[in-house]
């Protein structure tokens, strides 16, 4: 299954997903870490480890400072 993911503004990308892949793993196809930024599904934060089960997410980079 292809899933598009739109990092929220930056790029948009279009991953080749296998059964299992989780939400994480695509963080990862995108050159992203789970401690810089969150998958969003219909505008609601899933788990990194949840199995991607839709062809549209959005990823929000978190904000860092001090």
């Amino acid at each position: 299954m292809d899933c598009t993911a739109e990092v929220v503004g930056d790029t948009t990308h279009t991953i080749d997903v296998a059964d299992g892949d989780t939400y994480g793993d695509l963080l990862t196809a995108v050159g992203l870490s789970t401690h810089e930024a969150t998958v969003l599904v219909d505008d609601t934060p899933v788990p990194e480890d949840q199995p991607i089960e839709t062809d549209h997410v959005r990823i929000l980079r978190l904000i860092k400072g001090g």
